[in-house]
């Protein structure tokens, strides 16, 4: 690094420290995201910020530096310092999100391009990644584009009796169906954990498939939210992130023809995910069928309401919202 450059780090920063790093993003154009846990500011001689990056476990963003001073080496700098912050606390497969603009930067650096719109670029540090985990999951099961072939995308925070009634309804109207469980960390219950539920729930049903998503399935906690001026845009650009790289990769792989969601009454965010959903998806050859929520007395249920009953530990609530697989599970779960 240049002897007139220096790195301050934050994990994350707060206070004033912070307030200049949302300016400086501000005036680069770029939003505070929510979700950091690691933060480097890029100040020059006279302790001005030219250049910042930031992490969030695998996921490196807010990357910028001056707009007077691109073209000087400065990203490859903040990049250098976030690679080695990255890989000494374990994080080996990194993802970042970037402007499509700076594709040819972040190849020089070693990444890889793995989908963009016209505003964001999501790239990986392993060369073919979704692929090889495309390869690995499909591997198992004889995949045929003559099929009635569905898919459910579900966080399953944790594994509830709607979760499968919606599988078993999905499963009546399909040959085969693959279920995804995102790996989001940012979740009440852990994705192993969350992944094991489903793995336990389903393991009787015929022709139904259970996968962890990997980090190649979006969730909202992943989602960037600092390329546009307002939530609404924020939103509205990440699902079309999240379902392209559905029908370019996941569609492709699995010969999936028909996606499957319940109604969503209680969250607008995925509401209105579920809504771009049914304007993108069937245009790229996927139906969109959504189905009835499952009740308790008048009331869908939820993983909210789960989550709920396992916090005040009423297990006979709990009782009457999943599966025994899942009850067990959360009965003997230390809290």
């Amino acid at each position: 690094m240049d002897l007139h450059h220096y790195i301050e780090e934050g994990r994350p920063f707060t206070g004033r420290k912070l307030d200049k790093l949302i300016s400086f993003l501000k005036d680069q154009g770029l939003r505070y995201d929510s979700h950091i846990s690691y933060s480097l500011l890029l100040h020059d001689q006279y302790g001005q910020i030219i250049g910042t990056g930031s992490r969030d476990k695998n996921v490196l963003k807010c990357l910028a530096v001056s707009s007077q001073l691109q073209g000087e080496g400065l990203m490859n700098t903040v990049m250098t310092k976030l690679l080695s912050e990255a890989f000494q606390s374990g994080f080996q497969h990194l993802f970042l999100f970037t402007k499509p603009q700076y594709l040819s930067v972040f190849r020089g650096l070693d990444f890889y391009p793995i989908i963009q719109t016209s505003e964001i670029l999501f790239m990986e540090n392993t060369r073919d990644g979704i692929q090889t985990y495309l390869k690995k999951e499909t591997q198992n099961f004889e995949a045929s584009s003559g099929k009635r072939t569905g898919a459910i995308v579900m966080n399953a925070n944790p594994f509830t009796l709607g979760h499968l009634h919606l599988i078993k309804q999905a499963r009546k109207d399909c040959d085969d169906l693959h279920v995804f469980v995102l790996s989001s960390q940012d979740t009440y219950f852990p994705p192993n954990l969350r992944l094991q539920l489903v793995l336990q729930g389903c393991k009787d049903m015929d022709h139904v498939f259970v996968h962890g998503s990997s980090d190649y399935l979006i969730s909202h906690a992943t989602f960037p939210d600092y390329f546009h001026k307002d939530e609404q845009t924020a939103q509205k650009a990440n699902g079309d992130l999240d379902l392209q790289i559905f029908c370019q990769y996941f569609k492709e792989a699995f010969h999936i023809n028909v996606r499957y969601v319940g109604e969503e009454p209680f969250c607008g965010t995925t509401a209105a995910y579920n809504q771009r959903m049914l304007e993108l998806l069937p245009a790229n050859g996927i139906e969109v069928k959504v189905l009835p929520r499952l009740t308790n007395g008048d009331v869908p249920i939820s993983a909210t309401q789960v989550r709920a009953c396992y916090e005040e530990q009423n297990w006979k609530a709990l009782r009457l919202l999943v599966p025994d697989s899942t009850y067990e599970a959360l009965i003997q779960r230390p809290r």
